[in-house]
């Protein structure tokens, strides 16, 4: 399962979202990437947990060191898969949480799911002299404040069937949590192990600390009195998502469906062109859709041939509402 999108817009900018991306990133092009160096690299900058538990290994390194490599481990990546993986999980889901928690709190979430998954490895592989790298454990962190913020949100899910593409919208709650049992199935008896793998148990942990987080906001933030402080969020969207998920609808016996299409303000003066899924039995078909620049909230844009089909061969049409937010 492969996840394009999830049908949450997000308010604001995700500026640490993309800053944490954008680092990411930058720290890959920056490593080493093959051979011996990577390695003497990963053990020096990754987490290793026989630095911080067996007096033989732990004398190489001073206090800074040991310090630092808790952090700068979750910004490491093995290879290109692994740094896209991550990447594009925090890319489709960071923005939402980021939202909620604020850009400033949301930050030190991170960093603090980061440490949490780390931590958790190190606890159950005490003396594994394998370094542990990559932000898997933080995107987990992520994915979990998702889980609790907007389970019903639907995933638009990429699944691969004999080299044919089917887009099927999953929800959030169901995706995520079959995504948190593949940790736990895999994490089953690989404590104590030392060898190469993936540290399972470092992404169970921060997928808790997600949860656990996001509830305990939850609560704080229902029963404190609003005060009504303004806090940086970052700034206001200038665009919507370029790809959105439709789901046309008919109010009569006609052949003509309808659905609603978001824009924002600056879209719906100067114009864009948005890409729509639209179902299409099981699948899920995409479309480009044209939006021309000073468009009004209300319109309507018409697209020939994609509504209901009656048994003499006629087609009926797809009204596209155009609604343009102005809410930040």
């Amino acid at each position: 399962m492969i996840p394009l999108r999830d049908t949450i817009q997000s308010k604001h900018y995700p500026v640490v979202t993309l800053c944490l991306i954008g680092i990411n990133v930058l720290v890959y092009l920056m490593q080493p990437v093959h051979g011996p160096d990577f390695q003497e690299f990963a053990f020096t900058y990754g987490l290793v947990p026989a630095r911080y538990t067996v007096d033989e290994v732990t004398r190489y390194f001073t206090a800074g060191q040991q310090i630092f490599a808790l952090f700068s481990f979750m910004f490491l990546h093995g290879g290109i898969l692994h740094i896209l993986a991550n990447m594009w999980i925090l890319y489709i889901f960071g923005d939402n949480v980021e939202d909620f928690l604020g850009s400033f709190y949301y930050g030190l979430f991170y960093i603090g799911g980061g440490l949490f998954s780390g931590m958790t490895h190190m606890v159950l592989n005490l003396s594994s002299t394998t370094p542990v790298i990559g932000a898997s454990g933080a995107v987990a962190a992520v994915m979990g404040a998702y889980f609790i913020l907007h389970p019903t949100s639907r995933i638009l899910t990429l699944i691969p069937v004999f080299f044919i593409p089917f887009f099927i919208e999953i929800p959030a709650f169901i995706f995520l949590g079959i995504w948190f049992m593949i940790q736990v199935f895999n994490a089953a008896g690989t404590v104590g192990m030392d060898g190469p793998g993936i540290a399972w148990w470092a992404h169970i942990g921060g997928f808790v600390f997600g949860v656990g987080v996001i509830k305990v906001a939850r609560g704080m933030s229902s029963g404190a009195p609003d005060t009504n402080q303004k806090r940086w969020d970052g700034l206001p969207r200038r665009k919507s998502r370029h790809l959105q998920v439709i789901r046309p609808s008919s109010g009569d016996e006609g052949l003509d469906l309808k659905a609603t299409l978001t824009v924002t303000p600056f879209e719906a003066s100067v114009g864009t062109t948005k890409t729509v899924n639209i179902p299409a039995g099981f699948q899920k078909r995409m479309y480009r859709v044209r939006v021309p620049g000073g468009i009004q909230d209300g319109s309507l844009l018409r697209l020939r041939g994609l509504g209901r089909k009656n048994q003499y061969g006629e087609t009926g049409d797809l009204y596209l509402e155009v609604r343009v937010e102005t809410s930040a």
